[in-house]
């Protein structure tokens, strides 16, 4: 599992633009400056769509305002991920990230077997910092929680 003081791992990753879907590397992405990374277990699951992303979505200004970038990720394809950013009024910025094939979540370590409940496999509910292409924090939710991942967490956690 990824840990503090860790490259964040470069890979093609499939981002939800205004102009559509767009692969780019996590390196152009996380190479520089701050940015907050949170995952989701899955678009248009309830606690991700009721909770998690729009809490985002709420303290996005706040992220803006501190310099730090934002970005979702989850283990679905791009079409369920812009399907899913529209629905949730992401703002701009706000980067939506669809890992399709589970690529970089299992290059974080933080892949989840949601095989028992027709799933598959899926990431972690987890939140990341990120400066300058480092990992300087982690934070992953033991399974069914949902407390040290939101945006008041990483908020409060930024300094």
């Amino acid at each position: 599992m990824i840990q503090p003081g860790d490259r964040f791992p470069e890979v093609v990753i499939q981002h939800i633009t205004d102009k559509g879907i767009e692969k780019t590397d996590t390196h152009t992405l996380f190479g520089t400056g701050r940015t907050v990374i949170f995952a989701v277990p899955g678009a248009f699951t309830p606690t991700c769509s009721e909770r998690h992303l729009p809490g985002f979505v709420e303290k996005f200004d706040e992220f803006r305002a501190r310099g730090v970038r934002v970005a979702c990720m989850a283990v679905n394809d791009p079409f369920v991920m812009q399907a899913w950013t529209r629905s949730q009024a992401v703002p701009d910025g706000l980067h939506m990230l669809a890992d399709g094939n589970a690529e970089l979540t299992r290059a974080l370590g933080l892949e989840l077997d949601a095989s028992a409940y027709g799933m598959g496999i899926r990431s972690k509910r987890f939140a990341l910092l990120v400066e300058d292409g480092v990992v300087t924090r982690v934070f992953v939710e033991a399974p069914g929680e949902f407390r040290v991942s939101t945006a008041e967490h990483m908020l409060e956690r930024l300094g």
